[in-house]
Order: structure tokens, then C-alpha cells, then sequence
């Protein structure tokens, strides 16, 4: 699906531009722990960017089926993990901190996805 080749490489794009707001604009505005969610959220970002670039040559290789699902998981796993660290280290607002396990589930189940798309494939 070429959905999640683009996807995957606005996601790294996004979150190269995100590590380097946080290196150099943010790095005299945040405490340190906000800046470090900051980073961790670019950080996961740009790991499941690649995943969805996996995603989609496993789609190409094995077909839609777990390999799409688990593109949909990826993409779902970067919105809430990453996007509930970058509001809750840019707005301090801890009940965010919630959202992301539910990110991370979507990355858990993504790559299982994956494995088993290969595994079958």
C-alpha cells in the first residue's frame, strides 16, 4: 500500500524536524524531564516511521492482510504514543501520560502483526 510508504516517510521527515525543535528551541524552555518525554516521543516516532516503511514492503511482499493491519498500528501507535509525549512536554499536562501505553500497545501489536505477516508470508 502506498499509503504507508508516504506515511512512513512524513513520519521521519516530522520526526527529524521534531528532534531538532527539541535540541535547539526547546532546550532552554523545558525542564530536562519534559525535554527527555520530548525526545522520547521523536525518538519512537522515527522507529515506527521505519516500521511503516517495513509495513509497506511487507504489504508489496505478503499482501494487505496482517501486514496492512499492522501499517494501521504503526500509524496508530505514533499518534497517540508520540503525539501525547509532545503535549504533555509542551503542556506540562500530566493526564496525557495516560494516552501513551495505548500507543505503545499499538506498537506491541504492530510488530506482532509483522512477525506474523512474515511468518506466513
Amino acid at each position: 500500500m502506498r499509503i504507508f510508504w508516504v506515511l512512513g516517510c512524513v513520519f521521519a521527515l516530522l520526526a527529524v524536524g521534531a528532534g531538532a525543535f527539541g535540541a535547539h528551541a526547546l532546550r532552554d524552555r523545558l525542564a530536562p524531564d519534559l525535554l527527555a518525554v520530548f525526545e522520547t516521543g521523536a525518538r519512537y516516532q522515527m522507529y515506527h516511521a521505519l516500521a511503516l516503511l517495513a509495513a509497506a514492503w511487507g504489504v508489496e511482499r505478503w499482501g494487505p492482510g496482517a501486514a496492512g493491519a499492522a501499517g494501521w498500528a504503526f500509524v496508530v501507535g505514533i499518534v497517540l504514543f508520540s503525539g501525547s509525549l509532545y503535549l504533555l512536554a509542551l503542556t506540562g499536562v500530566h493526564w496525557l501520560g495516560a494516552i501513551t501505553p495505548l500507543g505503545g500497545v499499538a506498537f506491541l501489536v504492530g510488530w506482532g502483526l509483522l512477525a506474523w505477516a512474515a511468518w506466513k508470508g
